[in-house]
């Protein structure tokens, strides 16, 4: 190997070498630096475990691929240094601290110096640094531009949505109270749809669009609070946008919400499933871990699949409305959620119910439901142990299944980087084939739309960094030994 070139002493070059020289980890070995950072402790093991609930072994904390190559390098070295400088600013309470403040300002100021779309100063620093990392572009030829570079990295394919947000009531008791003119809510229901059609437009066959039901404006919300049916408007407006994903091979991902609106959210959902999941799934349900009922829920959604004949598209995520929801509804710990998380994931990839995800019905039943599953997390444990089953499958010579993987833009690239590379060594490896091992399909998801209307999303991603330090802290060191690696060839 040809010797790294010798930096001048006192240099800038030389104090950003010992700078980067802080963080002492092998590149080879960088993955475990990174679990003991990102991980938490191990959820207790059940007094009575189901058969095959989740693997215990040490195997599963193994890294996802086995490439000599860092899974970092695939990044290109401009997005690198742009990760490393927000994860640097995010793993620091001093400075995360006041940016968080600023950005709040911004997203919430009625100032039109202040108004990324109105500001040009303030929309070039936003959309060069932060927008940039997070967000797909403003236009369609930004947008496309944007998603053909994650699939040259070897993204499988994108989760996009449309940033327009409206301002939710504070309860359900709120949306009694709100009285919606016909006309104005007929337009927000026809923006909504054209909205969501947009989307449809700039993805390809295999990509998912997020779908937020009460971006359809206040009067969609109250049916949503009351459970009652789809307006026709909203329902032709669904079915418009269902028939388009249909066609386009595009899965539709319906977002879970507070949870004042989810058992209306799950009803619109199902509705839309027992129209369109009747072979492959294209409508997908979000069912958060973090919840005591979801175990339940799920369930039951389960047997209404089996029982009417469709495909029960799942997204499993963590949860992400513990500020605004009521506090009971949650589980104690994050152990409890890990716990529900990886059973519930353990139980639709083993197609067997197990003692985190039970059967409904009072009987077993030969033929486990039909479900289609995105697993959406952060969480390398999770990954791990999802992609350890695949591999017990593919040794039992069970039947082989793609399965898919989530993870924001601009977040968890240690993990969807190592996603990438298993995946096209699995597609590659003659040893896969043979076993028939579930290739890992990995997806970014990120929102498009002006600076103004990407904002609380942008403020949203800061929130979680800050909840988050153990992670970025990580992801930091990761992206610091990636860069030293490159540069001086530590």
């Amino acid at each position: 190997m040809k010797p790294a070139a010798r930096v001048a002493p006192n240099s800038p070059m030389w104090f950003l070498h010992r700078r980067l020289r802080m963080v002492r980890v092998d590149p080879r070995t960088w993955h475990r630096t990174f679990d003991a950072n990102f991980t938490h402790r191990a959820p207790p093991a059940a007094t009575a475990p189901a058969k095959h609930l989740i693997p215990q072994s040490k195997e599963a904390l193994s890294p996802l691929s086995k490439s000599s190559q860092p899974p970092l390098s695939l990044l290109p070295f401009r997005v690198l240094i742009r990760s490393y400088l927000i994860a640097a600013l995010s793993s620091s309470p001093r400075l995360l601290t006041p940016s968080l403040g600023l950005l709040s300002i911004l997203a919430k100021s009625q100032s039109p110096w202040l108004n990324p779309d109105r500001n040009p100063l303030v929309r070039y620093i936003l959309r060069k640094t932060i927008y940039a990392h997070f967000c797909a572009g403003e236009t369609l030829k930004d947008v496309r531009r944007t998603l053909s570079g994650l699939k040259r990295i070897g993204y499988r394919g994108v989760i996009l949505a449309h940033a327009r947000e409206i301002v939710l009531p504070a309860g359900k008791n709120a949306t009694a109270e709100e009285k919606v003119d016909d006309l104005a809510a007929g337009m927000d229901v026809e923006t909504w749809k054209q909205s969501n059609l947009d989307t449809l437009s700039m993805v390809e066959e295999g990509d998912f669009i997020a779908v937020k039901f009460s971006g359809a404006g206040p009067q969609v919300v109250q049916q949503l609070a009351e459970e009652a049916h789809p307006a026709k408007r909203m329902d032709d407006a669904m079915i418009a946008i269902c028939n388009v994903a249909k066609r386009k091979r595009v899965g539709l991902l319906i977002d879970a919400e507070q949870s004042f609106l989810q058992a209306g959210i799950d009803s619109w959902m199902l509705r839309y499933q027992r129209k369109y999941n009747l072979g492959e799934a294209v409508v997908y349900g979000t069912y958060q871990a973090y919840r005591q009922s979801t175990p339940e829920t799920l369930s039951r959604h389960l047997s209404i699949a089996q029982d009417e004949g469709f495909t029960l598209g799942v997204k499993l995520v963590r949860g992400a409305y513990m500020g605004s929801d009521l506090r009971h509804l949650f589980w104690n710990s994050k152990e409890e959620t890990d716990r529900t998380y990886n059973g519930i994931a353990a139980a639709l990839i083993g197609s067997e119910f197990n003692d985190v995800l039970r059967s409904s019905r009072a009987a077993k039943t030969v033929e486990f439901p039909k479900a289609k599953l995105l697993l959406a997390t952060h969480n390398h444990v999770s990954v791990q142990k999802a992609m350890e089953l695949q591999k017990e499958q593919a040794a039992k010579r069970q039947a082989r299944f793609d399965l898919s993987y989530g993870q924001l833009m601009g977040m968890a690239d240690e993990v969807s980087c190592e996603l990438v590379m298993a995946g096209i060594q699995s597609k590659d490896s003659e040893a896969s084939q043979k076993l028939k091992l579930g290739v890992p399909l990995a997806y970014k998801y990120l929102p498009w739309g002006s600076v103004g209307e990407c904002m609380m999303y942008l403020v949203r991603r800061a929130e979680e960094n800050r909840s988050a330090v153990e992670r970025t802290e990580g992801a930091c060191s990761a992206l610091k030994v990636e860069i030293g690696r490159r540069v001086f060839g530590m």
